[in-house]
């Protein structure tokens, strides 16, 4: 396994079952969700989500971290990438699909601009990802403004399950990608 990137506020770890309190009280906080589905995780749910961000580093290589503040430790969020196989589009069915979400406290300070674009440069590092994608709800205006921080543009519209959901994509070769 490559190294986990380190940014000048933020540190990045994998899951573990140390980590399931703190992920569980994240997904089970409305706010959180507001814009991800819109329902509350239970505390089963919670442990099969950490269930599967431990596993999928094993059969893609890659996943979600734990992203913590470097200076006190403090439990800042979840981000990474995934291979979800939404049932969106054909095309995208393995492209990696980056993602954030961070605790409450933890809104607004940068982190999630900060911890996206290291999550985007390790994979481009590691896995040499031309393509990128997020989805995100068409009402989340912050998760927006971090995607377009992060090169993503929008490609197209769709329903996830019930959910409107915008797609982005970020291509390294179309300099629609800047890390700066």
């Amino acid at each position: 396994m490559h190294p986990a990137p380190i940014t000048q506020r933020l540190i990045f770890q994998p899951h573990t079952a140390a980590d399931f309190d703190e992920s569980a009280a994240l997904w089970s906080d409305p706010l959180t969700v507001e814009y991800i589905g819109g329902t509350v995780s239970t505390r089963e749910e919670s442990w099969t989500r950490l269930l599967r961000n431990i596993g999928h580093w094993h059969v893609t290589g890659y996943g979600f971290w734990v992203v913590r503040e470097r200076a006190t430790g403090r439990f800042v969020g979840e981000v990474g990438a995934k291979m979800f196989r939404r049932s969106l589009d054909a095309a995208w069915e393995d492209m990696p699909e980056i993602g954030w979400v961070l605790a409450g406290w933890a809104r607004g300070k940068g982190f999630a601009t900060e911890a996206t674009r290291a999550a985007i440069a390790w994979g481009d590092q590691h896995f040499g990802w031309n393509e990128t994608l997020c989805i995100i709800e068409p009402g989340n205006v912050a998760s927006h403004s971090v995607a377009a921080k992060c090169g993503f543009v929008e490609i197209g519209r769709r329903v996830y399950r019930t959910n409107d959901v915008i797609v982005f994509r970020r291509s390294r070769n179309d300099g629609s990608f800047r890390l700066s």
